[in-house]
């Protein structure tokens, strides 16, 4: 009965993953009929380009601002859509709207937004006697600029997962806490935050998996990656970007998988082991 599921995942899967593999040992170009053998050397070109630590630079602001921003603000998201509130359910659908939009669109709504010249926040800093920055052309700014963006995409997932967690906390725990004298405060960090703690080694794992693999809104809103360059957009430019360089961007795409595997198997066999309460 599993031999199909099997199958598929082997055929659609596996067998793509080591023809990448494969692909990262050759010099290949994107079109041409033939390549040749060039074993380990666009590894070895990688890590030896200056350029290549500045991708993995990018990559690890880009992650970990967009993880710990979504992380933060959807936990404090949850915490306040906890409480009984008028207009609850509409304010959940609303901050989870983002996070099932597409991507393209998202990008390119924002695209406008941040436009210097015609954009919407351009204009509410010229109301106030300011001066637009110019978020396409600074690197530095490009790269923030996508990175509030994805948070803003992703909070909403993290505060439905919290706010589910936080539902499912026991109500005698909360109620013994407030007996002993412990405030909101106190209870949420001493009560509360240690229970949600699967939650969040769970909220971590995904996120930092999806924000290492983030594509789309990076693709719209810097088609050459100004400073915005991680390993996942790097791959793609390598290969369709205009270098056509296939067997190079396969390497980029295998030591990106490299990367995800390590991190899932560190965190599946030591995190995990600390955020479950009996």
């Amino acid at each position: 009965m599993v031999l199909p599921n099997v199958l598929l995942i082997a055929a659609f899967t596996y067998r793509p993953l080591l023809t990448n593999i494969y692909y990262s040992t050759l010099n290949w170009t994107l079109g041409s009929p033939t390549a040749s053998k060039v074993g380990l050397g666009n590894y070895r070109e990688f890590f030896t380009d200056p350029e290549s630590l500045q991708v993995l630079w990018t990559t690890a602001i880009f992650t970990v601002a967009t993880v710990g921003g979504a992380m933060i603000l959807g936990l404090g998201l949850a915490t306040v859509l906890n409480r009984p509130l008028r207009g609850r359910t509409f304010a959940r659908a609303t901050i989870f709207a983002p996070f099932v939009l597409s991507g393209v669109g998202i990008g390119l709504v924002w695209v406008f937004i941040f436009d210097p010249v015609t954009g919407l926040l351009g204009a509410i800093i010229r109301g106030f006697g300011g001066t637009s920055p110019q978020w396409f052309n600074d690197p530095k700014l490009a790269l923030t600029m996508v990175i509030i963006v994805y948070i803003w995409k992703n909070t909403g997932y993290c505060a439905v997962i919290y706010l589910a967690a936080m539902q499912a906390v026991p109500a005698d725990l909360v109620e013994a806490a407030a007996i002993d004298g412990a405030g909101r405060v106190r209870t949420f960090f001493s009560v509360v935050l240690p229970l949600l703690s699967p939650t969040t080694f769970f909220l971590l794992l995904t996120s930092i998996l999806n924000s290492l693999q983030a594509f789309d809104l990076i693709r719209i809103m810097t088609p050459l990656g100004n400073g915005t360059t991680t390993l996942m957009y790097d791959a793609y430019l390598q290969a369709f970007g205009g270098y056509n360089r296939a067997g190079y961007s396969a390497a980029v795409a295998t030591i990106l998988f490299g990367i995800l595997l390590v991190m899932t198997v560190v965190q599946l066999t030591l995190l995990e082991r600390k955020v479950h309460y009996s």
